[in-house]
């Protein structure tokens, strides 16, 4: 038998062309990277240039005002902290056992198909539909009203299809010779859980939890929705403040302002000096959203190298 005829040169110009484009297209990706990046370094740059003179610390211990000079974040940064506690203490705990229940738990069937289905297309649903759902139904239904609890529930539903997604993609992620190598040695399926799955999947579930996090803090249109004030002059009480004293949770019927909506404010005004304001706080907002993911990186760094040793 004759061996079949390959024409060399003819394979080294489609090899070629081949080359060639691949070359094309990675100059192409390049470039949409640099224009990506460069816009983003000098909306930063502009927005680091107007707000870094006002960054002191009159302007984080002083409320709004109507004055630029003397308006301040206290009132914003204290409520995007307290509602974000009630966010993190409802959608972590919450999405992470939904999703153990969902991938170690459920049996396969049409119902946790419809479940799984429903989980995906909640994470795409437009976040001022969490805000009416929440108006409706924490704000009326339930009686709780324009809180700093009602903020924090609905923001836990807006990031639960993330923490759960994310969740089960990390558990999904540990091979399946960990689980039978666990039920060999006699372990129970809670056990397998609690003292296999979950450590080795914290470090994928800490960087769910945070992106979810990261998403929350700067979102707009639902605590718009529920009520959120624009000009608020006083804090949450302290526990124990106050005459009666406060109780332990009443801070959490408290109205809230947050970050994203003080920035709103101020950018709507005619005043430039307000404009300035605007800038200093969306800094801040940026450096609290770096700073809880710097937090999960070393935490995950953190976890990795336990579960080494």
């Amino acid at each position: 038998m004759s061996r079949p005829h390959f024409d060399v040169a003819r394979l080294r110009q489609i090899i070629e062309r081949h080359k060639r484009w691949d070359l094309w297209f990675g100059v192409l990706g390049l470039g949409a990277l640099m224009v990506a990046v460069l816009t983003l370094a000098a909306l930063f740059t502009d927005m680091a240039v107007q707000g870094l003179s006002r960054l002191d610390l009159e302007f984080f211990g002083s409320f709004p005002s109507r004055r630029a000079s003397q308006a301040g974040i206290l009132s914003a940064w204290v409520g995007s902290l307290l509602v974000m506690l009630v966010t993190a203490a409802v959608a972590v705990p919450v999405g992470i056992a939904g999703a153990i229940y969902l991938e170690e738990y459920a049996r396969k069937n049409w119902l946790t198909d419809l479940i799984e289905i429903n989980i995906t297309n909640l994470a795409g649903v437009p976040s001022i539909i969490y805000g009416l759902l929440a108006l409706g139904l924490f704000v009326y239904t339930f009686g709780l009203g324009q809180s700093i609890l009602t903020a924090g529930l609905t923001l836990a539903l807006l990031i639960l299809p993330i923490v759960i997604t994310a969740t089960r993609e990390a558990l999904r992620a540990i091979p399946q010779h960990i689980r039978e190598g666990a039920y060999a040695c006699g372990a129970s399926q809670w056990q397998v859980v609690q003292h296999h799955l979950l450590p080795y999947s914290s470090p994928g579930i800490l960087t769910g939890v945070i992106i979810g996090l990261s998403r929350a803090i700067g979102e707009t249109a639902p605590v718009i929705t529920i009520g959120a004030l624009t000009f608020i002059a006083f804090l949450p009480p302290l526990p124990g403040s106050g005459q009666p004293p406060a109780g332990l949770f009443d801070w959490l019927m408290s109205p809230f302002t947050v970050m994203p909506i003080q920035i709103f404010n101020w950018t709507s005004r005619p005043d430039t000096a307000f404009h300035q304001n605007a800038a200093a706080a969306s800094l801040v907002l940026v450096f609290m959203t770096l700073g809880m993911n710097a937090l999960a990186i070393w935490l995950r760094y953190r976890l990795r190298q336990r579960i080494k040793w």
